[in-house]
């Protein structure tokens, strides 16, 4: 009989076990609805997350924790058809006046024109390195993963895996670099037509509210920080990201984005920069 309890106190240790596992990176455990209220919808047992747009508001959530340092994943939808004055985000950003922040965000168009692809870069509250792409796909008919990997030597941006951007580390240049703020995660969907789409030519279409952009697999492989924070790495003992850069193969996918796909590079901008370009400028973007 011991041995027979034994067995099944086995089993439902196991079951437990499988089951954390399989809670692991729910929306319920990760994140916080940060505005918007019921315009942003945990679904599927915490699996996916959707965040709406209409003429009254946006919304939006961020993370139950804070980051210095790691790899950040998450599976995004687009908001499809006339998305023109609509701004879809993913982005690492500190709080207060000389804040960190690194920045995907997803600028709508009319339909049968591409989404614009914004990237960006703060630190100590200075931003102006932004570079935009237009995308090999169609983002509003599949998901796809977008990543930012932060660790003390580099930032890279990357989609389905494939190097976009990689900002290294110039501090050495003074250029600052984000290395000692924490960080949480934030995602938003929110109306910015002033700007937003073709320099605010095209307004919102508002007829075709709500709009909606979906979220899934968030995954967030990196160093928390905070009381009692457990950095995530530790648990599953893979900190390749601490020194993750650029093989030969990524930096052969990275010139054919840049060359093929980039369409707005601040290094290249002297007109907006005059006085002069930024130091990290001057050196391979590639590395």
């Amino acid at each position: 009989m011991a041995k027979s309890n034994s067995n099944l106190c086995a089993v439902v240790l196991l079951i437990s076990i499988l089951i954390v596992a399989v809670s692991a990176g729910s929306f319920y455990d990760d994140m916080d609805i940060s505005f918007g209220g019921e315009r942003a919808k945990i679904l599927n047992g915490g699996q996916d997350l959707s965040l709406s747009l209409d003429q009254y508001s946006g919304s939006g959530f961020q993370s139950k924790h804070e980051y210095l340092f790691g790899r950040f994943d998450m599976q995004l939808k687009l908001v499809p058809g006339n998305s023109a004055g609509t701004v879809t985000t993913f982005y690492l950003s500190s709080q207060g006046a000389g804040h960190d922040e690194i920045d995907f965000e997803f600028l709508g168009n009319s339909t049968g024109n591409p989404y614009t692809i914004h990237t960006n870069v703060y630190s100590q509250g200075k931003g102006n390195k932004e570079q935009q792409f237009h995308l090999w796909f169609d983002p509003t008919a599949a998901f796809h993963t977008y990543t930012i990997v932060w660790n003390s030597l580099r930032i890279i941006f990357l989609i389905d895996n494939i190097p976009v951007r990689v900002f290294n580390n110039n501090d050495a240049a003074g250029v600052p670099f984000p290395k000692s703020q924490p960080m949480r995660v934030y995602a938003s969907l929110w109306n910015a037509d002033d700007w937003a789409t073709q320099g605010g030519r095209v307004k919102t279409d508002w007829t075709n509210a709500p709009f909606t952009a979906l979220y899934r697999k968030f995954n967030a492989n990196a160093k928390k920080v905070g009381p009692n924070s457990v950095s995530t790495s530790s648990i599953n003992d893979n900190q390749s990201w601490s020194t993750q850069g650029l093989d030969a193969a990524g930096r052969n996918r990275i010139r054919w984005v840049q060359t093929k796909h980039m369409i707005y590079n601040y290094c290249n901008d002297r007109k907006r920069f005059p006085n002069g370009i930024s130091a990290e400028c001057k050196t391979s973007r590639f590395l």
